[in-house]
Formats: C-alpha cells, structure tokens, sequence
C-alpha cells in the first residue's frame, strides 16, 4: 500500500495525517482536497494493476501543483498500459502516443501533440489558448 502511495504521490500528506495511512477521512474522502482524493485514486489504480486504464477528467478540478502532481502519478502508472485518458485540458493528453480529438460528437483529428498543434485545426487552436493561458498565469 505504501508503495502504491509513493507512486501516486500520496505518501507524504499520508503520512502527515493524525493517524496516518489509519485516519479516517469521512465518507467519499470529503475530508481530502481533490487532489488528495485523486492521488489515492490512482494509489488504488496501482494496486489493482489493472491492464487497461481508464482516467476521466483526472486533473479537471486541481489546483497548478496539485496537477502537476497527480500528471506525474498518472504518467508512472500509464507506463506499460493501454490507458484511455478523456480530457479537456490538454496538458493531460500532451505526451500522449494517439490523440483523438472530438467535436460535437464527432471524431475530427487524430495524431500526436506536435502533429496535430501542425496540423492547425481544432488542437491547434485549443493548444495555443490553453498553453498561452498557462504560461501567462505562471509569470
């Protein structure tokens, strides 16, 4: 279990907790941030070491830190998997071996990151607004 939560990035704010890995945290966990829940998410993810992943908006509602945190958990535990990752922030999908981008319900690109920000369609466009975004919330 330690193990599981080393990888997921939980270990440490486990360990601070009054009981530790033994405290109780409330029904559903509402006594973690959301980062927390996602990194014991991806913990018991690692336990199960399952084949197949599937991460739904992983990161969707994360603090810059807590995101970058939970981005490295899920990167070590894709590693060696299929992983299916749904996203709309694409910081999440960015070293992806496929994407598959949606519109309207329609399939309207596949391809990795670099192709698809030279492509210049739907991506492309999303790329620049959120990448821009970040880099001007970080300065």
């Amino acid at each position: 279990v330690e193990a599981a939560a080393r990888a997921a990035a939980a270990h440490d704010f486990l360990a601070i907790l009054p009981q530790g890995y033994d405290t109780y945290v409330g029904e559903r966990g509402v006594m973690l941030s959301g980062g927390q829940k996602q990194r014991i998410a991806i913990a018991r993810a690692i336990l199960r070491d399952a084949p197949i992943l599937l991460l739904d908006e992983a990161t969707s509602a994360l603090d810059a830190e807590s995101e970058r945190a939970v981005q490295q958990a899920v990167d070590a535990l894709a590693e060696g998997r299929t992983t299916l990752v749904i996203a709309h922030r694409l910081a999440t999908v960015k070293k992806a071996d496929r994407i598959v981008v949606f519109d309207k319900g329609r399939i309207v690109a596949t391809g990795s990151h670099d192709a698809l920000v030279a492509e210049g369609g739907l991506y492309a466009r999303l790329a620049r607004l959120q990448f821009a975004s970040a880099t001007e919330s970080a300065t």
